[in-house]
């Protein structure tokens, strides 16, 4: 028989669905209804400091081993911040190689979370049997062919970061000032032949949203509902006409009425990012300095911000390819808002920007100048204190290097698109909470799911995120008798 104290509680442990280790408690009130709820994160990796006292140049192969979701992220914004500790410019064709890896790994890196992450709430049901909410229920219900089409796609991107990254995983090509090779006439025929699949790939995928998800209107209120909706800040890379960048650029932030609040170069992180710690998770919570930390709330008088597809969407005025621009453009018409504040439209944003990846990766593809041999400017100054930034697939990620005369890595701050949304998740965690879980209702694990459905849209990597070192972890011992009353609870916290 369950305690009084267990009856208020609720424990999602573990988490499904995500890279990484997390667990949602939440607590309910005496009349049932939710009081709060923690969305905690109780691991680090601690890159940040074992990285310390490295040769500075071995980060970009150090640094990807944090996350086997996207190695290519951390690669790239390793190799940027090298270029700026090195103060060398990569060449046309390095920077452009570069960026065509990089596309590649964002249309297998967003396949990757719509088919297998967040696909199966959709394709199979929120409420359907965990054994039956999964990638392999996915294809059965889709079909072996369209399953076959998405593994298709996602092993060729992968050979393009490997023909170009030099591995399938962990990639090793980025060098200051370019990468370690060319791109042969022959590998380019092929990355060309991937990339025309991959926009094919974009609209097959577009259509399964439209016929899946879109055409039931259980799930478009579900999106629409106030329980998955947030009035915040949004930030994105941005190129010189505010149009989404996800190699280069400026960071652009939009207030939740979708004005400019404030454009930056990502080397100026930090006048306007602060970090919040609480004592009970490994996660910091970034905010907006020039607002201050106002807590876990949202709207304009709060400082939190949302990074990752949706708040790219938001925080720009399009696409530079064709297909995507239109797309963009039927997303916020159809949902009839600018920006779009609904947490679940993120997976359509996602949609949006394979698509972009798709048709930016044949633009790099078909350019004269990919196969240009000359692809790295050799460092000639001393090392010194660098900010690499690029877009991963979940938010914005920033890689600042501080090295000595030596060569040696002094110091080193990282923050990856799951950090910037922390306070973002644990406000929908919360949110969808309080609108699921009431007096009288059963909660099932159906329910739980939904919940679960309000961290997923984010595409989470609490393996990358976690930098807090609090000391020691925040510690709960409860203890009962053998008829579940509870005798003592030991804190540390």
């Amino acid at each position: 028989m369950a305690s009084e104290a267990e009856a208020r509680r609720i424990t999602i442990d573990p988490i499904t669905r995500l890279e990484g280790h997390g667990r949602i408690e939440i607590f309910l009130d005496d009349e049932g209804e939710v009081a709060n709820a923690y969305f905690q994160v109780p691991e680090l990796r601690g890159f940040e400091k074992f990285c310390e006292g490295r040769p500075v140049e071995d980060l970009a192969l150090i640094t990807p081993r944090i996350c086997g979701v996207c190695p290519e992220a951390h690669h790239m914004a390793s190799t940027k911040a090298l270029d700026a500790v090195f103060q060398v410019e990569p060449t046309p064709a390095g920077r452009k190689l570069r960026e065509l890896l990089y596309s590649a790994f964002f249309v297998a890196d967003h396949a990757t979370h719509f088919y297998a992450l967040s696909g199966p709430d959709f394709v199979v049901g929120p409420d359907a049997s965990p054994a039956e909410r999964n990638i392999v229920g996915v294809i059965a219900k889709v079909g072996l062919e369209l399953g076959g089409e998405v593994l298709k796609a996602l092993a060729a991107c992968h050979e393009v970061v490997a023909i170009i990254g030099g591995k399938y995983v962990h990639p090793v090509s980025g060098l200051p000032g370019g990468v370690s090779k060319a791109l042969t006439e022959e590998d380019r025929a092929r990355v060309e032949e991937i990339a025309r699949a991959a926009v094919e790939f974009g609209k097959l995928s577009l259509k399964v949203l439209d016929d899946v998800v879109l055409a039931n209107t259980g799930y478009v209120d579900l999106i629409r509902s106030d329980a998955f909706t947030h009035r915040t800040y949004y930030m994105g890379l941005v190129d010189e006409n505010n149009r989404v960048n996800f190699y280069d650029g400026m960071l652009r932030v939009v207030d939740p009425e979708g004005k400019e609040f404030v454009r930056f170069h990502p080397s100026q992180y930090l006048e306007h990012i602060g970090e919040h710690v609480e004592p009970w998770t490994y996660l910091k919570f970034p905010f907006l300095k020039a607002i201050g930390w106002k807590g876990l709330v949202d709207g304009p008088d709060s400082g939190i911000y949302r990074v990752g597809p949706l708040a790219r969407l938001n925080a720009s005025d399009g696409m530079t390819t064709p297909l995507a621009q239109a797309e963009y453009q039927r997303m916020y018409d159809t949902l009839g808002s600018r920006p779009v504040h609904q947490t679940l439209a993120m997976h359509w944003a996602r949609l949006v920007e394979l698509m972009h990846a798709a048709e930016r990766m044949l633009e790099l593809a078909t350019d004269p100048e990919i196969t240009d041999p000359n692809v790295r400017n050799l460092p000639t100054k001393p090392p010194g204190e660098g900010v690499g930034v690029v877009e991963a697939p979940r938010g914005v990620l920033i890689h600042h290097y501080w090295a000595d005369e030596k060569g040696l890595a002094r110091k080193i701050n990282l923050i990856v698109g799951t950090a910037h949304n922390y306070g973002g998740i644990a406000m929908s965690v919360k949110k969808a909470a309080q609108a699921l879980i009431r007096k009288g209702v059963v909660v099932s694990e159906g329910l739980l799911n939904r919940i679960e459905m309000a961290f997923r849209a984010y595409d989470p990597c609490f393996g990358c995120a976690t930098h807090s070192l609090p000391g020691q972890m925040p510690l709960i011992v409860s203890i009962y008798d053998n008829r579940g009353n509870l005798v003592q609870r030991l804190r540390r916290d």
